[in-house]
């Protein structure tokens, strides 16, 4: 058998976590990642630990594994004891159904975002089958903008790429942008899910910000990036002063035709 701690993922995993906490994106136990794995499991583990249920149908994902962070776990605590913190699972045959292969040692168990993680992959593996990450966390500037900005897809996203040159180039599928919900409910996992298809990031109003990607790189500088526009935002808001420089429409297009990428549609 392999050696899970030498395991490349393990170790990545670890490390972004470390430094989303260290940002101050998860407080606390604020904040969730999950991590769809390509590698043979069998090569590490020889059995399941226990089985926990899921309160969703992921049928879509059976067989898959999962590394996922643990409810009530600090984000703090992952790279010095991933093995309590964090967990991998694989989804049963019945699909609501988690088998512990490794990880909470403690008895402990999943995020309890779990089922919204799982409906967020199903909707981004359904428009790119490259996707393997899922990241909830609460970055500062952001959830403040979402305390004083329209939570509309269309003005939250024009603002973001108008503070910065990178913005429409990193994120050109822009933000979708949710309401204050319930966390932890099926309910905002659905409307985040069908969020997703349209997009790589997802505003929750006054919580934080769902993001996705095909590795835990593309993820967290998806998020960086988002949360830099924002913080950039905040920051010339607070000066009080005439805001009398930003870039244009016909600026923004320049741009995403140098860069060769596409921009939403109806945003500029």
């Amino acid at each position: 058998m392999k050696d899970i701690r030498q395991a490349k993922f393990l170790r990545d995993f670890c490390l972004i976590a470390d430094n989303m906490y260290r940002l101050g994106w998860d407080e606390r136990n604020g904040g969730n990642i999950s991590l769809l794995l390509d590698e043979d499991m069998n090569e590490y583990f020889d059995g399941v630990i226990r089985e926990i249920p899921i309160a969703f149908d992921a049928t879509p994902l059976v067989g898959k594994c999962f590394l996922v962070t643990g409810t009530g776990k600090y984000f703090k605590n992952i790279k010095d004891d991933p093995e309590t913190n964090l967990g991998i699972i694989r989804i049963a045959p019945s699909g609501n159904v988690a088998e512990l292969l490794w990880g909470w040692r403690d008895g402990g168990r999943f995020t309890s975002e779990l089922p919204a993680h799982l409906m967020s992959h199903i909707a981004r593996l359904s428009v790119d089958p490259q996707n393997r990450v899922v990241m909830h966390t609460h970055p500062n500037a952001l959830l403040a903008m979402t305390h004083v900005h329209p939570l509309t897809t269309e003005a939250f996203t024009h603002t973001l790429w108008q503070v910065m040159t990178e913005s429409i180039v990193v994120f050109p599928d822009g933000v979708e942008v949710l309401p204050w919900m319930l966390c932890g409910t099926n309910e905002i996992g659905e409307a985040t899910a069908e969020k997703m298809k349209l997009a790589r990031t997802v505003v929750w109003g006054l919580h934080g910000l769902y993001g996705a990607g095909r590795n835990l790189d593309e993820a967290f500088g998806l998020i960086e990036t988002v949360e830099k526009a924002a913080q950039l935002f905040m920051m010339y808001n607070s000066t009080g002063l005439e805001h009398i420089n930003y870039i244009t429409d016909a600026q923004l297009w320049e741009i995403a035709n140098f860069f060769k990428v596409t921009p939403k549609a109806g945003i500029i």
